[in-house]
């Protein structure tokens, strides 16, 4: 059996195969067309489920298209998952915040676990070696701040990084930004999994997202690198909800 997994990010899409919860065909991209689905089907014919988490508006054609092609379902506040949410309002939690914490479930099963997701945003999320997810927090991802920076000043120039191993003191102006942003961000980042260790002090670490290879090699923290996670998490959803109807 092999399930077609969707997710709809700010700035890109994923997607993937899985047979066998196994991660056979990946492929990502700025929009998503119904060709391309149609491809997959060829390439794939045995897909008979699908589901796809999307923060951002969906074209309805494409919808049309999942639906009546696949056994096809949306990840909502309402889908029935394997953990205590614990979070005061699950229907504007982040559909990929909530996949990437069942992803880390699948691989760390009653353990403490921070997920760290750095993408278009960089979010912070905690789930408890008893099954609860409690929530966790948000920050302006790298190219945001990079932004932020250019737009809300008459001056400063819009600076993108080529190396993330940069020196701390600035001796220009884009060099400084270069140190105030991605020096800012690690110290955020480990500061952050400080806090969360005088918590809870076995706590594993894992680290996805879009600028996770700028991270991997580059904190004082101990991390899991995990690029796939909310693909694996959506996966573990979808055969979650699967037997629930059985």
């Amino acid at each position: 059996m092999q399930n077609l997994i969707l997710d709809f990010g700010n700035t890109l899409f994923k997607a993937a195969v899985f047979e066998q919860g196994n991660l056979v065909h990946k492929f990502s991209g700025s929009k998503l067309f119904t060709n391309k689905l149609i491809e997959v089907k060829k390439e794939f014919p045995q897909i008979k489920k699908a589901i796809f988490s999307s923060v951002v508006m969906l074209d309805e054609d494409l919808i049309h298209f999942l639906k009546n092609n696949f056994d096809c379902f949306e990840l909502t506040s309402e889908t029935k998952i394997p953990l205590i949410n614990q979070y005061k309002t699950p229907n504007t939690l982040g559909k990929d915040r909530l996949a990437a914490v069942i992803g880390a479930f699948e691989l760390f099963p009653k353990r403490d676990i921070l997920v760290i997701d750095a993408g278009s945003s960089i979010t912070y999320d905690i789930l408890t070696r008893h099954s609860e997810y409690l929530g966790g927090g948000i920050s302006p991802g790298i190219t945001m701040r990079f932004r932020a920076l250019h737009q809300f000043t008459d001056k400063l120039p819009l600076v993108k990084p080529l190396d993330f191993n940069i020196n701390l003191i600035g001796t220009d102006t884009q060099e400084s930004i270069l140190s105030g942003v991605i020096n800012g961000v690690k110290a955020e980042i480990d500061g952050i999994i400080d806090q969360y260790k005088k918590i809870y002090p076995e706590i594993i670490v894992l680290f996805t997202g879009g600028d996770l290879k700028h991270f991997d090699k580059n904190l004082k923290n101990n991390i899991f690198a995990a690029e796939n996670l909310v693909l694996h998490g959506l996966n573990f959803i979808l055969n979650y909800n699967d037997n629930k109807t059985v």
